[in-house]
């Protein structure tokens, strides 16, 4: 017997309310079995924590060597020699024989300068020279005559000391004549400017073709010597001291002074930071220390041979103010704490942790010397600091997590 659709309807609605109800039903198991799930990961996370919460640390070994103590300070560099080239007698710049900017030898023709009215002087020296050899010359002749005379009376003393004087007169004109042919070929060699010294020539300062000399522009050019450069940089009295100390009074085995064997004890850098790769020495300190700054000018000679460090620049300058033999050293990240309150982590053979107080001294690239508080060969942690502290236990790793 069929039903009626309206009962029909209604079956189908029930049914369907109970499978949504159950559908409900299934999402709340779910759920909840996830919670419980979670719950149970979390507690065994915690459990397992719980079971490995022993700290790992890294630690490094306190050693002993001999420090180099370096101390940094700002530093100019300017050139060990600078020359302005200059025309020393007046006339026309005809030539110009070098390459601006670039490197000219010591004696080096550089300009030349209209020689014309130099050399028609020299040619009159000259001329003015023969002349007076050949009065010279006259005067020798007529002495040679008159003494014969006056030795057979035929000539009086005056006659005797007239030829006598031409002869001494003539003999200093001739001298005169030298020294004026002289002078005329030196001024004659200033047409010709040459390079004082070896170096690298700055841009011309003159054109060709101008007026030069004392009543035109004297100055041509500069020269600048580079393959020594001066560095100089501000010290106060005491640090100058200690490095002086250990720059002068290193003795070799017989007592003697080993300037000779001393090690180069400046250290600068480049622009881009990294480290110049010669050392120089301390050649010269001012006397006079800056009442406002009390510190004095103190001047390093550098070697530049490839030419690399420019006059003008800025550089940082490192100084060897001591070495110290047999300082004990840990990684400087090892050491906690501000000012005078520092320590250190030491760990001992099982792993025990103590907080202990040290004295420390300068820096040494990554590593700091300690004067008081370590023992060689004791261990101290470099890491995991938060996680330290006086009397706990902590396992000891290396940089691969193995354990030590």
């Amino acid at each position: 017997m069929r039903i009626p659709s309206k009962y029909s309807r209604n079956s189908d609605s029930g049914f369907s309310k109970s499978a949504t109800s159950f559908r409900m039903k299934g999402k709340t198991f779910h759920a909840l079995f996830v919670l419980i799930g979670m719950t149970l990961i979390v507690n065994c996370n915690r459990s397992n924590q719980s079971s490995s919460a022993t700290p790992e640390v890294e630690v490094a070994v306190a050693d002993t060597t001999s420090v180099s103590v370096f101390k940094e300070y700002e530093g100019n560099i300017r050139a060990s020699q600078s020359v302005e080239v200059t025309a020393r007698v007046e006339g026309i710049l005809e030539k110009m024989l070098f390459k601006e900017g670039s490197y000219v030898a010591k004696g080096q023709t550089l300009f030349v300068i209209d020689p014309k009215l130099y050399q028609a002087r020299v040619e009159r020296s000259q001329a003015q020279l023969d002349r007076a050899k050949a009065l010279l010359d006259k005067a020798q002749r007529d002495l040679s005559r008159i003494r014969p005379l006056y030795a057979q009376k035929a000539a009086s003393q005056l006659d005797l000391d007239n030829a006598e004087a031409a002869v001494e007169c003539a003999e200093a004109d001739v001298e005169i004549c030298k020294v004026d042919l002289l002078e005329s070929k030196i001024t004659l060699g200033y047409t010709r400017v040459t390079a004082p010294i070896s170096g690298y020539i700055s841009e011309r300062m003159v054109d060709v073709g101008a007026l030069v000399g004392p009543g035109g522009r004297s100055l041509l050019a500069t020269i600048v010597r580079s393959d020594t450069v001066l560095v100089d940089f501000p010290m106060t009295s005491l640090e100058y001291l200690k490095s002086k100390d250990r720059s002068v009074n290193i003795m070799c085995e017989d007592g003697s002074e080993c300037f000779d064997k001393l090690p180069s004890y400046v250290k600068i850098t480049l622009a881009d930071g990294s480290d110049y790769p010669y050392n120089g020495v301390v050649d010269f300190a001012d006397p006079v220390v800056d009442t406002k700054t009390g510190t004095f000018t103190v001047r390093a000679e550098m070697p530049n041979p490839e030419g690399c460090l420019l006059p003008g620049e800025n550089t940082k300058v490192k100084v060897l103010l001591d070495v110290v033999k047999g300082a004990i050293t840990v990684p400087s990240v090892a050491v906690r704490g501000k000012g005078d309150d520092k320590y250190v982590f030491v760990v001992s053979a099982d792993g025990v942790v103590e907080k202990r107080s040290v004295s420390v001294g300068e820096l040494s690239g990554k590593n700091i010397i300690v004067k008081k508080g370590l023992k060689i060969g004791e261990r101290v942690a470099t890491d995991n600091f938060e996680q330290l502290d006086n009397g706990i236990v902590v396992k000891v790793v290396n940089n691969s997590k193995e354990t030590v």
